[in-house]
């Protein structure tokens, strides 16, 4: 498990939804689905707390970056999470 570091975008955004280190973590570590994103960055997503995370980072040398948090009551997408809900 790499060290995972948060910019300054990502720490505002994690306070403002409520997220914490350890949710974000999980959802990088445990990602339920991942996909490629812009600039070479990634997105985790995770139901967890009764939310949907989507935690967008970048994998760099010695870490990982998270650059922002997003939540949601209802799914990102439905075909990730149409067998696990209902």
């Amino acid at each position: 498990m790499n060290l995972i570091k948060y910019d300054r975008h990502a720490r505002r955004r994690m306070k403002e939804r409520g997220v914490t280190e350890e949710e974000a973590g999980i959802a990088i570590n445990e990602p339920e689905y991942m996909e490629p994103s812009i600039k070479g960055r990634k997105n985790a997503y995770k139901f967890i707390n009764g939310r949907f995370l989507r935690v967008t980072f970048k994998e760099e040398y010695d870490h990982i970056l998270v650059i922002t948090v997003t939540v949601r009551k209802k799914p990102f997408k439905g075909e990730i999470y149409e067998n696990r809900i209902q």
